[in-house]
């Protein structure tokens, strides 16, 4: 008899102390697909078609084809890696948060760093302010999906 009472069913390996880790990676890795997806979309579609340097030298043009987009893009990852955080280790709030905020964290972290030289003022503020929108946008549809 299998784990899930019928015959046949197929057999979940026991959860042993690396399950929590996997988990998290699982979810990470998902986040990660997602927003290297959505990215490659947004700059092949909205960047390269769009965003040109007329469109952004006004702050409305940038907040709609810059800042708004990128919100998107990270708001879609945080909802992945939050689904693909599987049971049991999703009921721990903690771990829960670690696996849904790391990869938009992360992306900006990265993001930071790779254009500290070019940094200004605008562009910190308003990347921050597009991470935190995102990861709240994310994390509350994947909290609606879950009711």
């Amino acid at each position: 008899m299998t784990r899930y009472g019928y015959p046949g069913a197929p057999v979940q390996r026991e959860e042993g102390r690396g399950a929590a880790v996997f988990a998290l990676a699982r979810a990470w890795a998902a986040g990660i697909v997602v927003l290297l997806l959505t990215e490659y979309l947004q700059t092949t579609l909205v960047n390269d078609h769009l965003a040109t340097s007329e469109n952004l030298e006004t702050f409305d043009g940038r907040l709609m084809l810059v800042h708004i987009p990128n919100a998107i893009c990270i708001a879609l990852a945080t909802w992945a890696a939050g689904r693909f955080h599987r049971e049991p280790f999703r009921d721990s709030k903690a771990q829960h948060v670690l696996a849904v905020f790391t990869v938009g964290v992360a992306a900006q972290a990265l993001n930071m760093v790779v254009q500290w030289a070019d940094l200004e003022a605008e562009g910190v503020l308003m990347s921050n302010a597009v991470l935190v929108v995102g990861v709240v946008a994310g994390y509350a549809a994947e909290l609606l999906q879950d009711e």
